[in-house]
């Protein structure tokens, strides 16, 4: 696993254990065993498993895991994913922790098929975003795949996007691109440039300097992306982003836009209700 992902979950596990779990401690046998079972209460697409067998495995390496379900599985209430037995402290000192993690996951997971499942039929991808939950971005940049999406960039560093901002400090649309790509070749760093265009003058300059992999389309209508597309067809690719939802999806995406980047994938999301109960 990931060495972001293992210290993720040495941190939450620490941060719920502090010197004990006092409870089962003061409650449960020292070397008493049992089993439990992680039961589905609401359909969805099931995300998070390799990272409760982890919190399983750090916890405790003696647990067993009989897994009934992978990442991916179209869930539905009721289901069982898997059952843990070992020694109960154990099982109930991973439980919570388990339960977090994959109940949001799954959450991501089911969020992101219905939106891919909405355009599925067409030729335009779902894009996630950066907006993630600080520490879990590997994670639930995971869980959008899981759930039939595409990730974008995973960070600062994996790819160069010009949005807004960078284009006004530089002093315009030239001059950003240009610096971005002397800084590559300076830096040797081979690295797509992608840039956010708010207007059609802006796409045309970007179509006058060209050098990047894509161009966004930032709070564009559906009409004037429409528009968009077609101007740039054939030269880089289209992203279209800012202000769209599942019900304006499928009319971005029947414009002929390549990718369509929603950040409701991993911050607006609901997470997906299961419990672990003792057999």
């Amino acid at each position: 696993m990931h060495q972001l992902v293992d210290d993720l979950i040495k941190i939450a596990i620490a941060e719920d254990l502090g010197d004990g779990d006092h409870t089962s401690l003061s409650t449960i046998p020292a070397d008493e065993q049992g089993k439990a079972k992680l039961i589905i209460k609401q359909d969805g697409i099931l995300a998070g498993i390799n990272v409760a067998l982890e919190i399983f495995k750090i916890i405790d390496k003696d647990l067993k895991v009989e897994l009934f379900l992978k990442d991916g599985a179209e869930v539905k209430k009721g289901d069982i994913a898997f059952t843990v037995s070992g020694r109960v402290i154990s099982i109930l000192q991973a439980e919570r922790l388990v339960l977090n993690f994959m109940q949001r996951l799954s959450g991501v997971a089911t969020q992101t098929h219905i939106y891919a499942a909405k355009i599925a039929d067409l030729h335009t991808k779902v894009l996630d975003t950066r907006k993630t939950t600080p520490g879990m971005r590997l994670l639930e940049k995971e869980a959008v795949k899981i759930g039939g999406g595409c990730n974008h960039r995973i960070g600062l560093f994996d790819m160069i996007l010009i949005k807004d901002n960078h284009v006004d400090f530089a002093g315009g649309i030239k001059n950003a691109i240009v610096a971005a790509q002397n800084y590559c070749k300076a830096k040797g760093k081979n690295l797509d440039i992608e840039i956010e265009t708010r207007n059609f003058d802006e796409i045309r300059q970007v179509l006058e300097v060209g050098g990047v992999r894509r161009i966004m389309l930032d709070n564009f209508n559906v009409e004037d992306t429409k528009k968009a597309v077609e101007l740039i067809a054939g030269r880089f690719e289209t992203e279209s982003s800012g202000g769209i939802t599942l019900d304006n999806l499928r009319d971005y995406a029947l414009t002929g836009v390549d990718f369509i980047s929603v950040g409701a994938l991993t911050h607006q999301i609901k997470s997906l209700d299961m419990s672990l109960k003792a057999v």
